[in-house]
This record gives C-alpha cells, structure tokens and sequence, in this order.
C-alpha cells in the first residue's frame, strides 16, 4: 500500500462565455476544457508540460445543458490525457457534486491511487435557448448527443414522476424551498413582512458581491433592495414567499476547474507553495428524497448534519472558519445554515457568500459550488481568510456535501479516510402519511403558485389531520381559500381547516380554510 499523501489545490480556473451570439455558442465540453487549462496555468508549475502528462484523474459534474455520452472521457482525449486516465467519473445530478467530487478526489490523491486530479463542470444553458429560439438544435458544430435534444432543460419543467407529489402537481425545486421558508418563518414566529425584508436585505448583500465577481452573470449589474423588494411585472411572484429575484436563474454559459495533487508532486512539478491550499475534510448526507417523509420543514438534518461532521472530521471548529459560500439557490439554504451555526443571516462580519448566489450570481446548473471552490482558493491565496467553507446543496433540500479548505494542512497531515456520515439520515422519525386523508386538519406548511399575470394558479398544503396526526398532501379546495394563502396578509401556517378527496382524481387531496366565523366560534 502506498503511502498516504497529502492533497492540495493546485490550480482553479473559471470560465464565462457571456455572448449570446449563435456564432458565439459554445458547448460546455469546450467551456470546460477551457477551465482545465486556465487552472492548469494557474498552478504556476515550472514544469508545465509534465504537469498535464500527470493528469491520471478527471471527475466531471453532470450537466444539465447537454446528454454526453462520455464526457470526462471527451474531455481527456482534447487535453490529451487519455492515455494516462486511470480514474474517470461524470457525477449524478445535484448541487452538491462539486463539493463532493472534490472531497473524494482528495482522498484518492491522498491514498496515493492518483497523481493530478481534475474536478470541472459547466453549462451553456444561456446559448442552447439562444439555438433553440433560432431553431438551431442541436447547435451547430457541437459534440452529437448520446439522446436526440428538442428543448432546453429546465427544473421547473423535470418530470415529477408518479408519486403524492405529482399527484398534487408539486415537486420542482420553485414549489419545495418555499414550503421550508414558510415553515421556518412561522417556527421562528417572523411575521411574513419581517420575513420578506430579511430576504430582500440577503439577496441585496448577495447582489452587491456578483456585481464586483469577475465570472458573475450578472457582473456591472445592480439589483438593490427595491428592486428585489417590489413584486411585479420584472419580479414576479414564482411561488410564496419567493419573488423571481428570490429564485436561481439557470440560463448562463459558466464553466470551473480545480486541480488537486499532493505536496511531494507538486515540489517535484516545481508548482510554488503561495499555490497550495488544502482541503481539510469534507462531509454529506441526505435527507428523504420524498419530500413528504421528511421531519418536519423548519430544520434540514441533513444541512447541520453535514456541517457539524465536516468540522469534525476536519478538526476545527466553526470559530476557526473566516470565510464561507453557502450554496444559495433561494434565500432559505443560507438561512438554515446561519441559523444552525450561530451566524448572522444579514449584516455579518463574516462572508457567507463569496460569488453572491445562484441569482445574480447565476445558477451554473448542478456545478455553482465549484465556482465557490475556486473563488474560496483565489481568496485563501490572498489573504482574505485562513480556513473556507463551502457548503454545497442538491435537490429540493435533499442532500448535502461540506468541505473546508485552508492555507496550512492539517496537523496530522493525514486526509480523512471517509466521509464520517452515512448516505441518508434515518434516525428522525417523520410522521405517517394519509394518502386518501379526511376531515379536520391544520396547515404544516404551504405554498401557493402564481401565473406569469400575477393570480395564484394553484395553492399546496402540507397538513396535519386533528384525528391523529397523519401528514398529508393537498391542494386549495376553492378560489376563497387559494385567495386567503396567496394574499400574503395573515399567517396560514397552523390555521385549521378541512381535507377531503377530490371525486375527480384518485388520490388527491383538497383543503378548505375554516372561515375566520367558524375560527371564532371555537
């Protein structure tokens, strides 16, 4: 067995290609080898052209943009390293591969079973709908797909599949983070107005650093508190209490590498040590991928879970931290996260966001957090911080990976041999679920969906029947009820009201509110 190695950051590079010329459209296997060689640059190594023939590792972020069929092999051949390739990986869907993929490639370099090891990812979302207005698809000149492509991905448009939650036509990510943003906010007893300026004064923060970030979307653009804060035509309310402002915007062409070797590598590469950042350790769990078998929507186990094993295993603590990224698709992820480690939400000396999140900063598809690996380095380098966390999510607040990074190793210098937690948490009981629920009820949680016009199109219920407990899925049973939980004047989480099954659809749920009569009659 070889000996155990110490793992560093070598390299980063990113890429945006901000034209969305047809002429201009490149696909993301071309956007990611160009970060590879950017990163590859960065390290500095004095014996560049050895470093590239060292490459033994390459592990790609799965992209919504495009259905390769063999991408990290792709990307091998044009860097010309497939013949040295000995580990090659293109990752499941989800926000938290880069952080995940990351940690993993630390342990392979510290085993000793890879020289250089390569993390990338990227999209062209923005340029495919460019192609796909121009009805060019597929792009001219890109890579043939393994599938046959006639649309542009979208999340707000996945399949929900055939489940309780399909059924009630709820699922997509812009439907589940509000269910959690209202929860948390009646769990912490925030009015809905306090609840709404805490969001729009995060997202203003977060606005203010993508406006300086190089690689932002939306870099030189301002978007301040009044206009985040102000629902209409140009933000619109997605799904409360989330205007569009609130919500990621996917259409961008952003691209990431890291490079990761081990010290003894890269003192034989000449690769100087101001270059060399280590991770520390890393972390993830996940939650049930059934929204509705989860705990409650307050907590997320599997955020503290894998923040708290992370510093375990990378034995800090969170004092020790002095710059985070926290994944933050909607502003309730980076809430969570604050709230779990004793942060500020707003208005903290500390950074919890160093690319200014997945709105201004853009939602590079499953491979945002990859964008905060590489920023976490360049800021470590500089001197902005000695230890970095980035906090990666996937999912519908499904599943989480954490690594920290740091200018100095660790004092053992040896790389954690695992990730410490298991794959999903099953340890915190969840209340039984009524699929055919009827009676009286009260509202766990809600959401209510709105048209591009501004009316509620459709309200979701998650409740609690008064019989016995039972959770249940539902939608607003009538236009007075759908009117009450989308007007954004009274609190409906805890309100009671009436569930019964639609005559019309098996297996769907229908909730009337009790009238504020019935209520004050009780």
């Amino acid at each position: 067995m070889p000996s155990l190695q110490t793992p560093i950051i070598i390299g980063v590079g990113d890429v945006k290609n901000r034209s969305l010329a047809i002429a201009d459209a490149k696909e993301p296997a071309q956007l990611i080898l160009e970060a590879i060689r950017i990163a590859l640059s960065d390290s500095k190594a004095e014996y560049s052209e050895k470093l590239k023939e060292a490459v033994d590792s390459i592990d790609v972020v799965k992209t919504w943009t495009w259905p390769y069929p063999d991408l990290p092999g792709l990307l091998a051949e044009k860097l010309g390293v497939d013949k040295t390739l000995n580990h090659k990986f293109c990752s499941d869907h989800g926000g938290n591969q880069p952080a995940k993929l990351c940690d993993e490639a630390a342990r392979r370099v510290s085993r000793g079973e890879c020289k250089v090891a390569i993390v990338c990812g990227g999209e062209a979302l923005a340029s495919l709908s460019a192609c796909a207005a121009a009805k060019k698809l597929p792009p001219p000149g890109w890579t043939k797909p393994a599938t046959n492509v006639e649309s542009v991905f979208t999340p707000t448009g996945m399949d929900l599949g055939n489940n309780l939650g399909a059924v009630h036509s709820i699922g997509s990510p812009i439907h589940i983070y509000p269910l959690y943003e209202n929860a948390f906010r009646a769990h912490r007893q925030q009015s809905l107005e306090a609840n709404h300026e805490e969001s729009v004064q995060l997202y203003a923060e977060f606005a203010e650093v993508a406006e300086k970030m190089p690689y932002a979307w939306n870099q030189g653009s301002k978007a301040d508190k009044e206009t985040i804060k102000t629902v209409g035509k140009k933000n619109r309310m997605i799904c409360l209490p989330y205007p569009l402002l609130m919500n990621a915007f996917n259409t961008v062409n952003l691209a990431s590498a890291v490079i990761l070797t081990s010290t003894s590598v890269a003192q034989e590469l000449g690769i100087p040590k101001e270059r060399w950042i280590y991770p520390l350790g890393g972390a993830g769990i996940k939650d049930a991928d059934e929204f509705w078998k989860r705990p409650n929507y307050y907590t997320s186990p599997s955020i503290s879970r894998s923040l708290d094993a992370c510093l375990f295993v990378s034995k800090i603590a969170k004092e020790d931290i002095d710059l985070y990224d926290f994944y933050s698709c909607f502003p309730i992820v980076p809430k969570m996260a604050c709230q779990h480690l004793g942060l500020p939400m707003t208005k903290g000396e500390k950074p919890i966001t160093l690319l200014g999140g997945l709105t201004s900063f853009g939602g590079a598809g499953n491979n945002y957090s990859m964008h905060a690996l590489t920023e976490m380095t360049r800021q470590l380098r500089d001197g902005k911080g000695k230890k970095g966390l980035v906090l990666a999510n996937g999912g519908v607040l499904s599943y989480q990976h954490v690594i920290v990074l740091s200018t100095t190793p660790r004092e053992d210098r040896v790389y954690p041999e695992r990730n410490p937690l298991p794959p999903q948490v099953t340890d915190l009981p969840a209340p039984d679920v009524a699929v055919d629920a009827e009676g009286e009820a009260e509202v766990e949680t809600y959401t209510v969906e709105f048209k591009r016009d501004g009316a509620p199109l459709r309200g979701y219920i998650v409740g609690r029947l008064k019989s016995d407990g039972k959770r249940f899925l539902a939608n607003a049973a009538d236009e007075q009820t759908l009117i009450r939980m989308a007007s954004g004047k009274e609190e409906i989480v805890g309100l009671e009201g009436y569930v019964r099954q639609d005559e019309k659809k098996e297996g769907r749920g229908l909730f009337t509110l009790k009238s504020t009569g019935e209520r004050a009659k009780m």
